[in-house]
């Protein structure tokens, strides 16, 4: 440990490392561990894998090529088409097994989800709580969104519909690298409920963490063709994963989901995404300042703000402003940074240096064009290589570009307002529409202000989590910030087909009982006159 780590660690710099953990990155990814993740991936290549803690080498792990991706949907059609003839309460059974095994091994894929990701190990327990709540949804739930539906008939009684949910057989699934395991499996869940196989492409440096969650899904069941993994460079894998999909489910940015839907239109094949944000926090003249720093603080930098949902800009009503931001600048000065595979740091790592230019990029400009740096604002190398101080940016105007441009990072914009209609109108000035908060004390005027606000999900009284922990109930994104759905119906039927079956009985739809055809139209006039007079939908 330096003379600097030494003297932040007890306490001189209030942005001060967490104490080291015991366990270093190759006690946790043995060449072991490796040879059981990536067993059975298909890949012909080489590549590997880095921890941005340290920012050495991982693993060696297999690359796959287009012809690997090819051999892999072969063998999940294969796999899928005896998958799909089990019943739905066995296949939702594996869900059910899976949930469990996550939470008694949670500490395994903490370990790797802070080695791939750099988040501290709060943050990266989210994803375990994010999983196994999906996970217990749909092992619960699935058999009811999936059974037959009855449906009233073109003619009540003669005609009887039956309204049946088919999967669509295999879903090839593109997974960011931010929330490995979350959008990875988390997504994946619902897919294999419905009866589908899925082909997914995790981002190679986050992917241990996929692989890790595939062999517990195999250990609770899932027969392994049915869940393929390749591995590899985005724009060479990633298009041959949509180019053989029956569905295509994507996270990550909206320039490259504009992509993945162009090339899933073009073989008229359905697609979900999930795109970027730049979300807006709403302080309210009402609300409970303290309760509202200590929320922007967990909405603006758990994960180190690599979060889609995360907060980057802050409105706060002028005349509670200077309140709040001294309690908010303090709360953010006093977070701990830390590399340890431990609970006990407050905030980790950007991912790499792509992320850590960009948020260094924003910074310098808005300083540069006349932005005050209220906390952080600052590179930490002294920790580790990607390390960058949480910071809040007071007088950002349009000219810069972390007014408009999504940060990713541990970065917000503080803007003030005078009126709600001032702040919903700015809030919503911009072309993202993913998440967004709303503070008050008055429930009803918090729920008139979400309203308003043109975002897939808002949460009042906390930044993110209770929308996205509420798995009954859809999420995802308005605007640019997406298509589809995930959570709830929308999250599992999506990935069936709909398929309508109309038995006609007794009579036909045509004329019968010696009525011509003006006899006919007549009778069917009336029969429709009466079923609007007794309300028939």
């Amino acid at each position: 440990m330096t003379d600097a780590q030494t003297r932040e660690t007890t306490g001189t710099n209030p942005l001060a490392p967490a104490p080291a953990g015991a366990r270093t990155a190759a006690d946790v990814v043995t060449p072991e561990l490796v040879a059981q993740l990536t067993k059975g991936v298909a890949g012909s290549g080489r590549t590997a894998n880095h921890t941005p803690l340290t920012g050495e080498k991982l693993a060696d792990l297999p690359e796959s090529t287009p012809e690997d991706v090819a051999r892999a949907f072969d063998a999940a059609r294969a796999a899928q088409a005896v998958w799909a003839q089990v019943p739905v309460r066995r296949r939702a059974a594996v869900l059910l097994r899976f949930h469990d095994l996550v939470l008694s091994r949670q500490a395994e894929v903490l370990d790797l989800i802070q080695l791939e990701t750099g988040k501290a190990r709060l943050h990266a327990h989210e994803e375990v709580q994010a999983v196994a709540v999906a996970a217990r949804h749909y092992g619960r739930r699935a058999a009811a969104y999936l059974r037959p539906r009855r449906h009233t008939g073109a003619i009540p009684t003669l005609t009887k519909v039956t309204e049946l949910r088919h999967p669509r057989g295999v879903v090839g699934q593109i997974a960011p690298w931010n929330y490995p395991l979350e959008l990875s499996v988390g997504d994946a869940l619902p897919a294999f409920a419905a009866g589908n196989a899925v082909v997914m492409k995790p981002d190679t440096e986050t992917c241990l963490t996929a692989l890790w969650a595939r062999d517990l899904l195999i250990e609770a069941g899932l027969p392994a063709d049915v869940f393929q993994v390749v591995l590899g460079e985005g724009p060479v894998v990633g298009p041959e994963v949509v180019r053989h999909a029956d569905y295509v489910s994507f996270t990550g940015s909206t320039r490259t989901g504009r992509e993945v839907a162009q090339g899933a239109a073009a073989r008229l094949v359905g697609v979900s995404l999930e795109l970027g944000g730049k979300n807006a926090m709403l302080v309210l003249e009402d609300a409970d300042l303290d309760k509202a720093a200590a929320g922007a603080v967990r909405a603006c930098f758990s994960s180190a703000g690599q979060l889609c949902i995360s907060i980057e800009r802050l409105y706060v009503h002028e005349s509670v402003a200077d309140a709040f931001l001294e309690r908010f600048a303090a709360r953010t000065k006093a977070l701990r940074l830390g590399t340890s595979l431990a609970y006990g740091a407050d905030m980790g790592s950007l991912v790499g240096q792509r992320q850590l230019d960009a948020v260094t990029r924003h910074v310098e400009d808005a300083v540069a064009k006349g932005a005050q740096v209220l906390a952080g604002g600052t590179a930490r190398p002294d920790i580790g290589p990607y390390f960058y101080e949480p910071t809040i940016l007071d007088g950002v105007g349009a000219p810069m570009s972390v007014c408009s441009e999504e940060t990713f990072g541990p970065v917000v914009s503080v803007y003030r307002f005078s009126s709600d209609d001032e702040a919903v109108e700015r809030a919503n000035s911009t072309p993202y529409g993913l998440n967004s908060s709303v503070w008050t004390k008055d429930a009803r005027r918090g729920r008139e202000v979400a309203a308003r606000l043109r975002t897939g999900t808002v949460n009042i009284n906390e930044g993110y989590a209770p929308a996205y922990g509420s798995v009954q109930a859809p999420m995802g994104g308005m605007k640019d910030s997406g298509l589809g759905r995930r959570h709830g119906s929308e999250g599992i039927l999506k990935y069936t087909e709909a398929q309508t079956v109309a038995h006609q009985r007794l009579l036909p739809m045509a004329p019968s009982l010696g009525m011509d055809d003006e006899k006919y139209a007549a009778f069917m006039s009336r029969s429709l006159r009466l079923m609007k007079t007794f309300r028939f939908r």
